[in-house]
């Protein structure tokens, strides 16, 4: 299974990135995590450009969500709220088809984020999302600057981290099979 990581976060020493990383590092068999890292291309939502030929950055970001079965989220807080750039992604995704009842996990690196948090979850409610609330979890990096080879060799963090990638599994795993048609529905016929 293909699952998109997306930091919310810009800078190049970010929690939530190394978190993703380190969460990529520790995925379970079967599970592929790859890196969107267009966040910076996009442009400002506008939706007199939300048409059926978006902006070509746009294109690319849905065309990615389009080929993942589940997407795993880490968004710093700012200002008490969801980063900018962050929240600008989802509001390009709110009118396509790719995103809604797609499977995600958030992975928040901080405890003290309850706001963003909070924020996320509403927006990706609005948005369709099937959130795996089992596998949103805090794994808490406050102020420590950890690498992701330094949150996979800590042993609480990572082992958090690989229960909730475990859940996030059997999450797309189930809704993969209630979207699979069934085999008496492949040979029912209709008769008018």
């Amino acid at each position: 299974m293909r699952v998109l990581a997306i930091s919310g976060s810009l800078r190049a020493q970010s929690s939530c990135t190394s978190l993703l990383q380190a969460a990529a590092r520790l995925a379970p068999s079967g599970m592929e995590i790859v890196f969107y890292e267009g966040l910076a291309a996009l442009p400002h939502f506008n939706p007199d450009l939300d048409t059926d030929r978006p902006p070509e950055p746009v294109r690319l970001l849905r065309e990615e969500i389009g080929r993942c079965q589940g997407l795993l989220l880490s968004s710093p807080e700012y200002a008490r709220g969801v980063a900018g750039s962050f929240k600008n992604a989802l509001d390009w995704l709110v009118g396509s088809l790719e995103f809604p009842g797609k499977p995600v996990a958030l992975l928040n690196a901080s405890p003290r984020a309850r706001q963003a948090d909070a924020q996320l979850r509403l927006t990706l409610a609005t948005m369709s999302a099937r959130l795996s609330e089992k596998a949103s979890v805090t794994v808490a990096l406050p102020g420590r600057n950890l690498d992701a080879g330094e949150i996979v060799a800590d042993a609480d963090r990572s082992g958090l981290l690989r229960a909730a990638l475990a859940c996030f599994a059997g999450d797309i795993g189930a809704v993969a099979l209630s979207a699979a048609p069934s085999p008496q529905s492949l040979f029912t016929e209709t008769i008018p």
